[in-house]
């Protein structure tokens, strides 16, 4: 087995009873910005190769696993410190790209910790321990990819608001989270696999990218979105099972491509 393996922290759907905020949304509010869908997109190639893959169960807007604990305000956490509006989509989210809110009174800080225990902890413990094991085989670089989506024009509250976007954003955290080698060879996969890429824009990577992209100590991450409308209603959030069946296939050529190009340790 190659030390590569992929992870996807935005895909799960399921919204624990202690969110309470989050019942009873309707199904266009509740998955606004969820990355669903994901999971299915990449496991014909996760499945086919044997790739180890890491991919949450609970809600983003719960606990988002691409932030950290201290990515919250006095909108989203109460007598928390840092001033309303400061991670409006941050750690748990206190409202959508769109614009609808999704927390009306700020969580108490125990239930902010309960959360963080249950859900955001056992993710990024299985996350270290990955890079973990690879290295136990005596692997010298371990590879790993970040499996996101993200809406095809970008919302008021991006960074490029009314563009239109590529199929494909790929990140290193501009250049920081892996080599060089490892980002040219994510970039022609995806590109070879029929996909058109932009690198580090909108998107520079989170942080997954930012804590676990550390090449110095041989650990590669790269962040790769892909473009909801290839597979999806944006309107209604549902997967058009047709074009996601054609994207699955250019998903596991791009995987294909990086699990048997991979640089040799």
């Amino acid at each position: 087995m190659k030390p590569f393996f992929i992870t996807i922290p935005h895909a799960g759907e399921i919204v624990p009873p202690e969110a309470f905020w989050l019942k009873g949304l309707p199904e266009n509010i509740l998955f606004c910005d969820p990355d669903r869908y994901v999971d299915v997109l990449y496991k014909p190639a996760i499945d086919e190769l044997k790739i180890p893959s890491i991919v949450a169960s609970c809600h983003r807007y719960v606990v988002d696993l691409n932030r950290l604990p201290d990515d919250i305000d006095s909108d989203s956490v109460e007598d928390c410190p840092v001033k309303s509006g400061t991670h409006p989509k941050g750690y748990h989210w206190s409202v959508t790209t769109k614009g609808n809110r999704l927390i009306s009174k700020p969580i108490s800080d125990r239930l902010h910790r309960e959360l963080t225990e249950k859900y955001f902890l056992p993710f990024h413990k299985k996350v270290q321990t990955q890079f973990a094991d690879f290295f136990k085989t005596g692997a010298e670089r371990v590879y790993h990819l970040d499996a996101h989506s993200m809406p095809s024009v970008g919302e008021a509250l991006h960074t490029d608001p009314g563009q239109l976007r590529a199929d494909i954003v790929i990140s290193d955290f501009k250049g920081k989270s892996c080599s060089k080698e490892f980002l040219d060879l994510v970039c022609s996969a995806y590109e070879k696999a029929g996909f058109g890429i932009k690198v580090n824009f909108p998107y520079i990577g989170g942080r997954i990218t930012e804590t676990y992209g550390v090449p110095s100590i041989g650990q590669h991450t790269i962040q790769v979105e892909m473009n909801r409308r290839l597979y999806m209603d944006e309107v209604t959030k549902k997967i058009n099972k047709d074009l996601s069946a054609e994207v699955q296939k250019k998903v596991t050529v791009a995987i294909k491509y990086i699990y048997e190009k991979l640089p040799k340790n």
